[in-house]
């Protein structure tokens, strides 16, 4: 679909459809229930086994391992991605979300019961697969399921639902650890997500006859391709000297060529349209993510701040993305698409700039958290705008693609910036902190800059928000 055509189908939409009042219309009660309450699950997984995983890694005797359970998942999450966006688009989203289920519920009995750090990855290796198999078949049902005029809110929905295992996960899976012991951070979720995945059958039975405009062969190698260079850049990035560009130089390289391959075509040059919303995910996600991993330990380490107050601060950046993507879902402003991305895009990069001026000593942590809360806003305005835009583009039978390529932009670029990040900041700790934290802002304030030279091109002047 060109991008004119879909701007003005977009618009036809809006127009035309007759939207309920609410996505908990009683048409939709159940589906939105079932959706947000995976997303939650995911979320949590997510927040609560990295606050654990110190302890699983020590209780395994792991730790050498300790850096690969994390990549491994992100890995796999991308053939996850790819493959059951390619189901969905085939043969419907209930093709992608029972297997990935499956593979999700699994893998986290498989963690759980580990006993030793090799099981463990196992099932980590299932939890990604599953995880990046989940989020584009909910990302097709609710292009499938939910007219133009009730996306924002789902979306905003959706971010919503990071937020509380955001703010409650890293303590909650700490009090299981310390408690009922740490396999519980993996066993409980399963007894939760199958109840919410049930909610979703009679959806997923409207929805399993669409079948791809164009055939897409070959997507599942180089998304395996993809995978392995994603996983040395992570592990590149957790290694110093010599062995860190053994790892980085031919893991980029792979994850480069082989994403290129299933990514729209003219990604990497910020094509107008499709591909510019594509690679927009990809930047701004790299700038805010890549700002994040640093943020709690300048805080702590060079401000003072105890690891309390450093998480709050981090905290506050979650609760405006929240807050910005519930804006951007409710407003009845009559502003566009392009409206939000813009304000957005420059939201972030301010924040960013006030954040990362807390490397000076002179500059006050009350700015440093202001920024942060920013940029957090900024993210929620562009983040469901993206998804929304991405929806918008997609032919039927072309929803699954495009949902995969946003989220394989994302995993791509904010690894391969993080591991180049990372690698800096071990080179340049030992001369000079303030340098080291400074190589990682410029490259995020770097990311940010380049969004808001593209974002232009993302063809969103037509969407009004309803």
């Amino acid at each position: 679909m060109s991008d004119h055509d879909a701007t003005t189908f977009d618009e036809s939409i809006t127009a035309h459809e007759a939207a309920p009042a609410s996505i908990l219309a009683p048409q939709y009660r159940a589906t939105t229930v079932g959706l947000v309450s995976l997303v939650a699950l995911v979320a949590f997984e997510s927040m609560a086994v990295a606050a654990a995983m110190p302890t699983v890694a020590r209780a395994l005797d792991g730790l050498p391992l300790y850096a690969l359970a994390f990549g491994i998942t992100l890995a796999t999450s991308v053939v996850g991605m790819v493959v059951g966006g390619q189901w969905s688009d085939r043969h419907g989203p209930a093709t992608s979300l029972w297997p990935g289920l499956a593979c999700f519920v699994i893998g986290l009995l498989v963690a759980g019961l580990a006993n030793d750090m090799r099981m463990l990855l196992a099932g980590r290796l299932l939890q990604g697969l599953g995880a990046g198999a989940i989020s584009v078949s909910l990302f097709v049902l609710a292009g499938r399921c939910y007219p133009q005029s009730l996306r924002p809110r789902l979306f905003a929905a959706f971010s919503a639902a990071w937020v509380v295992p955001s703010l409650l996960g890293p303590a909650l899976s700490g009090w299981m650890a310390d408690t009922i012991g740490w396999r519980w951070v993996f066993l409980a979720v399963p007894l939760a997500a199958l109840p919410a995945a049930w909610m979703l059958r009679p959806a997923l039975r409207g929805h399993a006859d669409t079948a791809a405009q164009v055939p897409r062969r070959g997507r599942a190698a180089w998304a395996c391709g993809a995978a392995l260079g994603l996983c040395l850049l992570y592990l590149g990035g957790q290694t110093r000297g010599g062995a860190a560009l053994a790892m980085l130089v031919p893991g980029a390289a792979l994850a480069f060529a082989c994403t290129w391959r299933l990514l729209p075509r003219g990604t990497l040059l910020a094509a107008h349209g499709l591909p510019s919303v594509v690679a927009l995910r990809g930047l701004v996600c790299a700038a805010f993510f890549g700002t994040e991993a640093f943020l709690p330990l300048l805080l702590s380490r060079e401000r003072g701040l105890s690891p309390v107050w450093a998480g709050v601060a981090l905290s506050v950046g979650a609760l405006g993305w929240s807050l910005g993507s519930q804006y951007q879902g409710h407003a009845r402003n009559g502003w566009s698409r392009h409206r939000f991305l813009r304000v957005g895009t420059g939201a972030v990069f301010s924040g960013l700039v006030l954040t990362c001026a807390a490397t000076w000593p002179s500059v006050p942590v009350w700015l440093a958290i202001l920024g942060w809360t920013l940029a957090g806003l900024g993210m929620g305005l562009i983040s469901a705008s993206l998804s929304m835009l991405a929806l918008s583009m997609s032919a039927p039978g072309e929803e699954g693609a495009n949902g995969s390529a946003l989220q394989l932009c994302e995993a791509t670029v904010v690894a391969g910036s993080m591991a180049v990040g990372g690698s800096l900041f071990a080179a340049l700790l030992a001369t000079s902190a303030q340098a080291a934290y400074l190589a990682n802002f410029a490259i995020a304030l770097l990311m940010a800059l380049l969004a808001m030279a593209i974002v232009g091109r993302t063809g969103a002047r037509g969407l009004v928000v309803n």
